[in-house]
């Protein structure tokens, strides 16, 4: 099998654009919410949330964070190559508040625990909820569902899902190839 493209850049352009009013019909103008960026990858979905959510459809004082869950992974010291720590950057507090958690691919829920898990070092929050760009429904080892979704997608096991942003490969677009 070679690479399939599933979405190219118009369509995640679409989907944007949808996950953004669907926050808004949840949060209003988002006095109690704050949006997580799961990091690496989840960062650029969140960062372009932010920017169209402020931008296009005017909300006001938006808190954007981003959360480093490396080292609350489960598989951190199972690797064969070390991981790369990313930064933590959340200027802002969550306790009592309403978080978005944001990221590219929901594959087997972990990254979701981690990110479950080093939330508390910041506070507790009201409620957590989660938009996802890909949701990979039949790949779950854990109990989790995302609250928001672009598309969700039967791929088998053997096969990966990669989220092109245009801020690292030059243009948007989501494949589906073999691993």
């Amino acid at each position: 099998m070679r690479k399939k493209v599933l979405l190219n850049t118009s369509e995640i352009d679409i989907i944007l654009h949808r996950l953004a009013c669907q926050l808004i019909e949840n949060h209003n103008n988002f006095s109690n919410t704050v949006l997580i960026g799961l990091q690496p990858r989840g960062s650029y979905l969140a960062k372009r949330l932010s920017e169209l959510l402020t931008s296009t459809y005017k909300i006001k004082d938006l808190k954007l964070g981003f959360l480093d869950i490396t080292f609350y992974r489960d598989d951190f010291r199972r690797r064969e190559e070390p991981i790369e720590a990313s930064s933590t950057d959340i200027q802002f507090l969550i306790e009592n508040k309403k978080v978005v958690f944001i990221d590219d691919v929901l594959y087997s829920g972990r990254s979701v625990r981690a990110a479950l898990t080093a939330i508390q070092s910041y506070g507790r929050p009201e409620s957590i909820e989660l938009l996802v760009l890909i949701d990979r429904r039949f790949s779950r080892h854990l109990p989790i569902q995302p609250d928001y979704k672009g598309r969700q997608v039967d791929a088998i096991n053997n096969e990966r899902v990669v989220v092109n942003w245009k801020e690292t490969h030059k243009k948007d677009a989501v494949y589906i190839e073999p691993k």
